[in-house]
């Protein structure tokens, strides 16, 4: 029993589940003191890691787990992969520095800020992912001063933020005004990875207000990495795909091909 309080005094609660293992292989390998000790500390160091790891990722709210070497390069040769594998080694995170993925519905920029995030992720950095439309109703929907200045901090706090599917939604004045707060309390503070389909001209009407289109792009360009996708859907490559491929049809229909014996 006072070995279970000295563990949660000693804030030791990983030690306390690995120590039996430890203690098994440490007889049966005959390990020194300082090899014990070592692995001791390891199994604990270990433990706190994969829980903060948890932690983050939970916080991030990442809705699939995208890799970069899930990418396919050969369907975009518009895309340099030399400079997304640069990206990938999170320099950008580092200097906080943005990256702004341009491009049509489908053409991989949600796939390739995720594959960043997840990277940035492993890395042990603070990642938070949303939507432009959920972020602009999370912060107008804020009943008081007080619950704004909370919720714009959870915005401001990750190391890295990924704001997807801008252009999709106009926004309205107040939430146009809070967009603009936010990206300008991120600057220089942390990186933004922003995707659009929506070129910069037309951010003015997307915001409602060409000033304020002109000074929140000032603040989110002036350190960043903007790179334009241009090249056909993915999901209309895999419908096509799809469409083609014989166990997409109906058994009635592979019946009448001759496909399938009758009674299946």
């Amino acid at each position: 029993m006072k070995s279970i309080t000295a563990y949660k005094q000693l804030n030791l609660t990983h030690l306390q589940t690995a120590l039996p293992r430890l203690l098994e292989t440490a007889r049966r390998e005959q390990w020194t003191y300082e090899t014990m000790v070592e692995r001791a500390l390891g199994a604990e160091l270990d433990g706190r890691e994969q829980k903060a790891t948890a932690r983050r990722l939970k916080a991030a709210r990442i809705p699939s787990k995208k890799t970069v070497e899930g990418f396919d390069f050969s369907f975009q040769p518009s895309l340099s992969e030399r400079r997304i594998r640069e990206l990938a080694d999170l320099s950008f995170v580092r200097t906080c520095t943005n990256v702004v993925f341009l491009g049509p519905p489908g053409t991989g920029k949600t796939h390739l800020s995720l594959a960043l995030a997840n990277r940035a992720l492993a890395e042990g950095h603070t990642v938070l992912f949303t939507t432009l439309a959920e972020l602009a109703q999370s912060l107008e929907s804020a009943s008081h001063p007080g619950l704004m200045r909370q919720r714009l901090r959870r915005y401001i706090a990750p190391s890295l933020l990924i704001i997807d599917e801008v252009g999709y939604t106009r926004l309205t004045a107040e939430q146009a005004h809070h967009f603009f707060e936010l990206v300008a309390a991120r600057y220089e503070h942390g990186s933004i990875i922003l995707t659009s389909n929506t070129s910069f001209t037309g951010w003015g009407a997307l915001l409602g207000d060409e000033v304020l289109a002109t000074a929140l792009l000032d603040r989110l360009l002036h350190h960043a990495e903007v790179i334009a996708i241009n090249g056909g859907s993915y999901r209309m490559k895999e419908r096509r795909t799809e469409s083609r491929s014989p166990s997409t049809l109906s058994d009635t229909a592979r019946h009448a091909a001759g496909d399938l014996p009758t009674g299946v």
